[in-house]
């Protein structure tokens, strides 16, 4: 399938409906392209959704009612193709549902509904996720993220190093410490009652950084001495990760959360993982984030 598009005066957006993707995001007036071109060499992705986990879990394993199943990393979604519900010049809806495929992994019924809105130089994205069962106690255990890597340096002749993460106010952060892509249950200072977060390898060498409980709800990529920015907006999200996939790796990933990775041990009961997200029959649950370019 071609490319799907949403575009107005000041900007263009593309988007796969495998994974419901959001693939480039170009300013009209620079013909800067901000999304990671998504290099199989270094990352073949552009801005993969996390559902229904995010994170891993200890052998790609958990429990539901004592019954073992598996899956991957960060889940399923970003490797289904979605329905396209509409299509308009500025808004853009995709929707998975439960299947066969799905279900021999992960035995719940849900209805999973991206829809994403071009407004001036902002993206607005949406989730909606639903649970359809008709049968009482049917619940839907389920965690939802954004993972969407921009380009770092964003012009030639820049370097990773010029760049610096921009928070909405001065802040203090530790990042959750990972062993083998699950959270060691450790802790470990990164900023103490400050704006910006200066960017190097360096700083992912333990993989990404995992925050929780932090009280800001803007994040902009920034370079010094440059106009140009990546800004997020992402109000009530438990978890943010900041990654990139090491040296040399010319993009940085901004992801808020609904949901974690599992701690380091045996695999546990789903409900029981931290960030996991539940809905009766029928009830639903949405959120929202931004991504302004400038």
């Amino acid at each position: 399938m071609p490319a799907l598009v949403l575009a107005n005066a000041q900007c263009r957006a593309t988007f796969a409906a495998h994974g419901a993707e959001l693939t480039g995001l170009v300013a009209t007036a620079t013909g800067l392209e901000y999304v990671w071109a998504a290099d199989p060499a270094v990352w073949g992705r552009h801005a993969p959704v996390l559902f229904p986990i995010v994170g891993r879990l200890p052998d790609d394993t958990y429990l539901h009612e004592g019954q073992a199943y598996r899956l991957g990393q960060h889940g399923f979604a970003r490797d289904q193709e979605f329905a396209v519900l509409r299509h308009t010049e500025t808004e853009l809806a995709f929707r998975l549902t439960d299947s066969a495929e799905t279900r021999a992994n992960y035995p719940f019924a849900f209805e999973l509904t991206i829809t994403y809105t071009l407004r001036g130089t902002t993206l607005a994205v949406r989730w909606d996720v639903r649970n359809p069962a008709g049968a009482p106690g049917n619940e839907l255990l389920f965690s939802i993220g954004a993972h969407p890597a921009f380009r770092c340096p964003l012009l030639p002749g820049e370097q990773f190093e010029d760049y610096y993460f921009e928070f909405d106010h001065p802040v203090t952060l530790s990042k959750q410490l990972l062993r083998g892509g699950l959270r060691s249950g450790e802790t470990a200072p990164v900023l103490h009652q400050e704006a910006t977060l200066p960017l190097t390898y360096e700083l992912f060498a333990d993989d990404a950084l995992v925050f929780a409980n932090y009280d800001f709800t803007r994040v902009a990529l920034r370079a010094h001495g440059a106009p140009h920015f990546v800004r997020l907006r992402f109000d009530g999200f438990p978890y943010l990760g900041l990654w990139t996939k090491g040296p040399g790796a010319a993009f940085v990933c901004i992801e808020p959360w609904h949901g974690v990775a599992s701690p380091v041990g045996p695999p546990q009961e789903l409900r029981d993982k931290e960030g996991i997200l539940a809905l009766a029959p029928g009830q639903a649950f949405a959120a929202t984030y931004e991504i302004e370019i400038g």
